[in-house]
């Protein structure tokens, strides 16, 4: 026998960016953002502390795009073949997946 009722249920309907405070909702009511996620253990300066920031698709490539330059200074003089290795792939800084549309590739 099934019972039904009317239940209340709390949905997530929307997520903002928390730099530009813009909607994140795209075509066809779908969310598109990243999330930044940093949780501080013991022995850091902010341990204990956690962080989840939501960024929109030109927030984070920014974001992104500061990060490479920002990798860029800090070796800049550097001498060191792993650190060039590393700047010359800075167009893969973060990237894990191409072309997978469906989030069904292995990681």
């Amino acid at each position: 026998m099934k019972v039904t009722e009317k239940v209340e249920v709390k949905a997530v309907t929307d997520v903002v960016c928390d730099v530009c405070l813009t909607t994140t909702r795209v075509t066809d009511e779908n969310l598109e953002y990243a999330t930044l996620k940093a949780h501080w253990g013991y022995g850091s300066q902010h341990d204990g502390e956690r962080y989840e920031v939501h960024l929109c698709e030109s927030c984070f490539f920014r974001a992104l795009a500061y990060f490479k330059q920002e990798r860029r200074v800090q070796n800049l003089f550097s001498e060191d073949s792993d650190r060039e290795r590393a700047l010359n792939t800075d167009n893969r800084l973060g990237i894990v997946a191409t072309d997978d549309y469906f989030r069904d590739r292995n990681a």
